[in-house]
């Protein structure tokens, strides 16, 4: 094809890798996509690298052999991070959001496909590195929020059914015990949805005692495969003690005053409280 002025190339090389992140794009593919010569385009990937890393977009690294190539690696800028978290405890914090029983309506915030970007990212970003084959959540309300965490990691999603579907075919199913009202609940996978070792980052939307989690956790081990994180949207701070030892919250709720309509909310476990 004909070549491609600098400022279009730029613009797609952009959108390229946005739209296809933890993916190797090779050089030569490139060079003939937007007709430019290898040297053109290292200049390009240059200009875009330091834009991304100055925006706190994320970054670039270099693959080699046969499947090579250039791999944008997605990230947050701790500011981002910090701006995004401190508005969901606000919106968290509205003591209309208080419903009978003490829980806490969130379905509009989970609703909204900013919130479900950002939160995806810095998901993606904190376990960029834990080495997932596989983003896993449970149905209903994680399921869009481990998409975008999985977006942004270049991984396939597997989702766990609360009751076995007759068009998923054979299936693992797992009894356990709810963590937080103590009610024998039953998840299912299909064989055919994981293979067998897979390493696996569970997310979720909430979390109070755990249950919820550490049954995913056993559900892997079925398959022989292993949990490398846990991420979720918000969590409880009781109790203190949960049901699993490690995991990576955004916003921990606190103590809710249905009288005075008031929510206590801290940052989560994502800052290393």
């Amino acid at each position: 094809m004909a070549g491609v002025r600098r400022s279009d190339r730029l613009v797609c090389l952009t959108q390229l890798f946005l739209q296809n992140p933890h993916t190797a794009v090779s050089l030569s593919d490139l060079a003939e996509r937007l007709g430019a010569a290898k040297s053109s385009l290292s200049e390009d990937l240059s200009i875009v690298r330091a834009v991304f890393e100055q925006q706190g977009l994320g970054t670039f690294e270099t693959a080699t052999g046969a499947a090579g190539g250039i791999r944008y690696i997605p990230g947050v800028s701790e500011a981002f991070a910090v701006d995004f978290v401190r508005r969901l405890q606000g919106e968290l914090a509205d003591g209309e959001r208080i419903l009978p029983g003490g829980f806490l309506f969130m379905s509009d915030i989970l609703g909204r496909p900013d919130v479900l970007d950002a939160a995806g990212r810095l998901f993606a970003h904190r376990f960029a590195g834990a080495g997932a084959e596989v983003v896993m959540t449970v149905e209903t309300k994680g399921i869009p929020l481990a998409v975008s965490t999985a977006r942004y990691l270049g991984l396939p999603i597997v989702v766990v059914r609360r009751n076995q579907r007759l068009t998923e075919g054979s299936a693992v199913s797992l009894n356990y015990v709810s963590g937080s009202d103590r009610r024998i609940q039953t998840m299912s996978l299909s064989r055919r949805s994981l293979r067998e070792g897979s390493r696996a980052l569970i997310v979720d939307d909430f979390m109070k005692a755990g249950g919820t989690a550490r049954a995913l956790v056993e559900l892997l081990a079925e398959f022989g495969g292993e949990a490398v994180g846990i991420g979720v949207f918000t969590a409880t701070l009781e109790p203190e003690k949960k049901l699993v030892s490690e995991y990576v919250s955004l916003v921990d709720i606190g103590r809710m005053d249905e009288e005075k309509r008031r929510v206590e909310t801290v940052r989560g476990t994502y800052f290393g409280r």
